[in-house]
């Protein structure tokens, strides 16, 4: 036996969605590698159970092998969490281009914005980052996610993803630097301030907002009670604080020199039942390289943190959101049946599914996507799988619809940076 944890990543502290625990499941040890056990009619017609599921889409990722690109990975990772991409970024002291540490196992994450590192994994830079001080004290930061949260110091350090560094060094978040008794009363939830805990070593945040948190954290009117920034006078009594925004953690991709306008998530297509591996392609950029063109069929324009608010499921308007960050698609439906304990959270239907969700943008662009649905106790069975395009689970209540990592698989997905004023608006598109 083997214990294969399972998470999610929502939307970060700005969005509100309904939280999702974080569980452990036990799952059969599985011999071999994974793959698309449906290839034959009888284990596919098995797994089906008399339901059907929508063609998958077919796109395979380009080769990292360029300047404005980095490998994703989906895989074992840290702490076998299914359904994590994850990339390689190095970060170094600002001003050095010597005293930089690079660490795998990266979340990539387009539901939130900015690089944040577990400090166990940056012991020979660490003490070269200089901890942000604002207010009298120390910048900390909650940030908060759907299935807990992460607390630690706000430093400064120049980043390097793939063949990108950034023209400055810009504020990270480090995970876990600070005691367990300084966390303060506006930060709940759980703590995910290890790599074991939050299944990844960091998230790379690089969803349609240059920062983590813009106006609300800047205006000290709304930052009194809405910040998740703290200043830490001697490291401790920390208490909500306003910062400006070239404080605030930054989403590495818009300092970048070049390719700074957007991202493209590449993942290639897996089979019905599962894959043991994973392998895409994040390029940076879009529209600026011979090698990022954007070619999508559909492009929406969306609110400053990538928001669909307009979109519709099952006759409900809904907030619907492109994630590589969710493990899952997570939405609610009450037709669907829920697992038992075991597999809490996630959905069991008796047989395949489909669901339809219109998806809208600000400039009035519509279509409709359809998604697949398997049981999770069935894509568990496995034991040996880590990269699904078809698990779901429930957002009890919520009015949100989360289009999670199981929708990039086989297509291109962009994120366009919001620029404004002055520039290019926020979107997605596919």
């Amino acid at each position: 036996m083997r214990t294969m944890q399972i998470a999610i990543k929502l939307k970060a502290w700005t969005q509100s969605v309904a939280a999702v625990a974080l569980v452990s499941v036990l799952a059969a040890c599985g011999g071999g590698g994974g793959g698309d056990s449906s290839s034959s009619s009888s284990s596919s017609s098995s797994v089906l159970n008399g339901g059907s599921l929508p063609a998958s889409p077919t796109q395979q990722p380009i080769a990292a092998n360029a300047a404005n690109t980095v490998a994703i990975t989906v895989g074992f990772g840290v702490k076998g969490v299914i359904n994590i991409p994850t990339v390689s970024v190095t970060v170094c002291a600002p001003g050095s281009t010597t005293n930089c540490q690079t660490v795998d196992n990266i979340q990539v994450d387009t539901g939130s914005f900015g690089l944040r590192v577990v400090s166990s994994q940056l012991s020979s830079v660490l003490g070269s980052l200089q901890v942000t001080q604002v207010a009298g004290g120390a910048l900390a930061e909650c940030a908060t996610f759907a299935d807990g949260y992460t607390w630690g110091s706000v430093r400064t350090a120049s980043v390097t993803i793939g063949g990108e560094t950034t023209t400055t060094s810009i504020p990270v978040q480090i995970i876990g630097d600070m005691a367990s008794s300084t966390v303060p009363a506006g930060c709940t939830g759980v703590a995910q301030n290890t790599a074991s805990a939050l299944g990844a070593n960091g998230i790379l945040g690089i969803g349609t907002a240059p920062n983590d948190c813009g106006a609300t954290c800047a205006n000290a009117s709304t930052a009194a009670n809405n910040s998740n920034y703290f200043a830490c006078p001697s490291g401790t009594s920390c208490t909500r604080t306003a910062v400006p925004t070239a404080q605030q953690v930054t989403n590495p991709v818009a300092k970048f020199a070049t390719d700074n306008n957007g991202v493209i998530v590449q993942m290639p297509p897996v089979g019905n039942t599962g894959a043991s591996s994973a392998t895409g392609t994040l390029v940076f950029g879009i529209g600026t390289q011979s090698n990022n063109a954007l070619a999508a069929a559909q492009t929406f324009t969306t609110n400053a943190w990538g928001d669909l608010n307009n979109s519709v499921f099952n006759g409900t308007t809904v907030q619907a959101f492109l994630d590589s960050g969710s493990n899952a698609y997570f939405f609610s439906d009450s037709s669907l049946a829920q697992c038992g304990s075991t597999y809490a959270g996630f959905y069991c239907p008796s047989s395949a599914q489909t669901r339809s969700i219109s998806l809208v943008g600000l400039n009035g662009a519509k279509t409709t996507a359809n998604i697949g649905i398997l049981s999770a106790a069935t894509l568990f069975g496995s034991g040996s799988n880590y990269a699904f395009n078809d698990l779901a689970g429930q957002l009890s209540g919520s009015s949100s619809f989360d289009l999670g990592l199981p929708f990039f698989y086989g297509r291109y997905v962009y994120f366009g940076i919001d620029q404004t004023p002055g520039g290019q608006a926020p979107y997605v598109a596919f």
